[in-house]
C-alpha cells in the first residue's frame, strides 16, 4: 500500500517548504527565487468527504470531512535508516479534538516514527512506530496479527488506512536456509475497532442498533512489558513458491470478551499457529492459508462472555484474464472450536453463532485510458450469514501530481446481528481529492 513518488511542483514544494522552514533556495529559469523541498522529504495533501445514503439514528450524515497533510520524511545515515510519517488532520466527523496517537484521533496522526540498523549483512532491526503486514490475503487476515483499523476501512478512506501503526521492534534474520521475522510489540496495539463513534453497530446487551449513544467501553491490556505480543514469522521460497511459518502469542485484536463486573469489552488471551504458501497456479497466483486460533482463557469453549477457539482457513486466486483486466476470487472459512458448549452456554435470547462461517470475495480491476483510470469492486459474500459487503471504486489520475478517487460502502444482511448486516445503515458514498508530492 505504499506511495509512489510522482513528478514535483515547485509550487506546492515551495508552500510547504515556507510551512515547515526546511526548504533550499534556488534560482528558477526566469531569474526568480524558487524554494525546493529536500529529496528525501515527500507527501501528499487531501479532502476527502462521504455521506450515508440513508438516516441513522445512531450516527451523523456525513460519514467522512476531512482534510489531510501527509509528510514522508526518510534520511540514511552512517549509523541508520531514519523514517518518519506523520498526518495531520482536520476531522469534522470525529468531534474528538484530543490528540490520541493509540486510536488515531485528534489533529495528528504518527504513521510512521523509526530507525532501522544494519548491524551485518545478515541482521535488520527496525525499533519505533511501524506499518506491519505479512500473511496472502486481500483484505482477509489469518496470520496477520497485527493493528487494523475498521472505522477508516468502512467509511471511505484510502485502503493505506486499514494499517494501523504498531509501536514495536523489529528482528529480521536472513540466511540461505531461511528467513526469519521476529516482532516485540511491549505495550499490546489492539485494532481501532468498531466503537459507536463513527460506524454504528449491533449492540448484543440491548439487542439492537447502536452508535454514538452506546460508545463501546473496552478495558485494554496496557502494561508495558506485560501486556506484550510476540509475532514470528520463518520463510523462505522454494521453487518459486512462497512458504511461511507463524506464530503469535498476546491478545485478540478486537474486543472478544467482556467483564461481568463492569461490562466493559475485554481482550482475552489469544495464542495463533499458522502457515501459508503463495505460488504460480496455472496461468495465475494462488494462495493458502491457515491458523489455529487458541482462546487461552476459554478453551472449553463454555464461558459465553470469551470467545471460543477457531481454525481459520484462506484460499485464493488471481489471473489476469487478459491486458489490463485482473480478476481475483478468495474462500475463507472460520470454524467455532467446542460449538456444543457455546450454544450450552449461551444465556436465554441470544442469537447464535453458526459454527462454520463461510466468506467468499471478488475482486474485479480495471485500467483504461493508458492506465490512468481504474475501475475497481471488492465484494464480500458470506453464505452462512446471509449478508455482504460491496466495495466499488474509481480512481483518475488526472496529472503527475492530482488524482481524483470516488467510491462507495454499501452493506447488505438479512439480519442486523450479522457481522456486516450491523453495519447496513452505514452505507456511504465519498469522494477525494489528493495532490502529491
Amino acid at each position: 500500500m505504499g506511495l509512489t513518488r510522482p513528478t514535483r511542483q515547485p509550487l506546492l514544494r515551495a508552500a510547504l517548504g515556507l510551512f515547515f522552514g526546511a526548504a533550499a533556495a534556488a534560482a528558477s529559469d526566469n531569474g526568480r527565487l524558487r524554494l525546493e523541498l529536500p529529496e528525501n522529504l515527500s507527501g501528499f495533501w487531501e479532502v476527502r468527504a462521504g455521506a450515508r445514503t440513508q438516516p441513522d439514528p445512531h450516527a451523523t450524515d456525513l460519514s467522512l470531512a476531512e482534510t489531510r497533510l501527509q509528510l514522508r520524511y526518510e534520511a540514511e545515515f552512517e549509523a541508520a535508516t531514519v523514517k518518519l510519517v506523520p498526518d495531520f488532520l482536520y476531522d469534522g466527523v470525529d468531534g474528538q479534538r484530543r490528540l490520541d496517537l493509540e486510536t488515531g484521533q485528534g489533529w495528528l496522526d504518527l504513521r510512521e516514527a523509526n530507525a532501522l540498523f544494519r548491524p551485518g549483512d545478515a541482521l535488520d532491526l527496525k525499533i519505533g512506530r511501524q506499518i506491519l503486514t505479512w500473511g496472502t490475503g486481500d483484505l482477509l487476515f489469518i496470520n496477520d496479527l497485527f493493528p487494523k483499523d475498521w472505522n477508516a476501512f468502512f467509511s471511505g478512506r484510502d485502503q493505506e488506512y486499514l494499517k494501523a501503526p504498531s509501536d514495536a521492534v523489529k528482528l529480521s534474520l536472513f540466511h540461505d536456509l531461511a528467513n526469519l521475522d521476529l516482532v516485540f510489540t511491549p505495550c499490546f496495539d489492539p485494532d481501532r475497532f468498531i466503537d459507536g463513534r463513527r460506524i454504528s453497530y449491533w449492540n448484543a446487551a440491548r439487542d439492537d442498533r447502536a452508535g454514538d449513544d452506546a460508545i463501546v467501553a473496552a478495558d485494554r491490556p496496557n502494561r508495558w512489558f506485560r501486556d506484550f505480543e510476540l509475532a514470528a514469522r520463518l520463510y523462505r521460497n522454494l521453487h518459486g513458491y512462497e512458504l511461511a511459518l507463524y506464530g503469535y502469542r498476546g491478545f485478540w485484536k478486537s474486543p472478544a470478551g467482556s467483564d461481568p463486573a463492569t461490562g466493559n469489552a475485554t481482550f482475552p488471551d489469544l495464542n495463533v499457529l499458522g502457515a501459508s504458501a503463495r505460488g504460480t497456479v496455472g496461468r495465475g497466483i494462488g494462495h493458502a492459508e491457515i491458523g489455529w486460533y487458541d482462546s487461552a482463557n476459554d478453551r472449553a469453549g463454555d464461558d459465553p462472555l470469551v470467545r471460543n477457539s477457531e481454525l481459520r482457513l484462506l484460499l485464493g486466486y488471481e489471473q489476469e484474464l487478459w491486458p489490463d483486466f485482473t480478476a481475483g476470487v478468495q474462500y475463507y472459512l472460520e470454524w467455532m472450536q467446542q460449538y456444543g458448549a457455546y450454544r450450552d452456554a449461551l444465556p436465554p435470547g441470544a442469537h447464535a453463532a453458526d459454527e462454520f462461517r463461510h466468506v467468499t470475495t471478488l475482486r474485479l480491476t480495471q485500467s483504461l485510458l493508458q492506465q490512468n483510470l481504474t475501475c475497481s469492486l471488492f465484494l464480500f459474500l458470506s453464505p452462512s450469514d446471509h449478508d455482504a459487503y460491496l466495495r466499488p471504486s474509481v480512481n483518475y489520475k488526472l496529472t503527475d501530481t492530482w488524482q481524483a478517487e470516488a467510491g462507495a460502502n454499501l452493506f447488505f444482511g438479512e439480519d442486523p446481528w450479522s457481522f456486516f448486516g450491523q453495519f447496513e445503515r452505514n452505507n456511504n458514498l465519498y469522494a477525494s481529492l489528493r495532490a502529491s508530492f
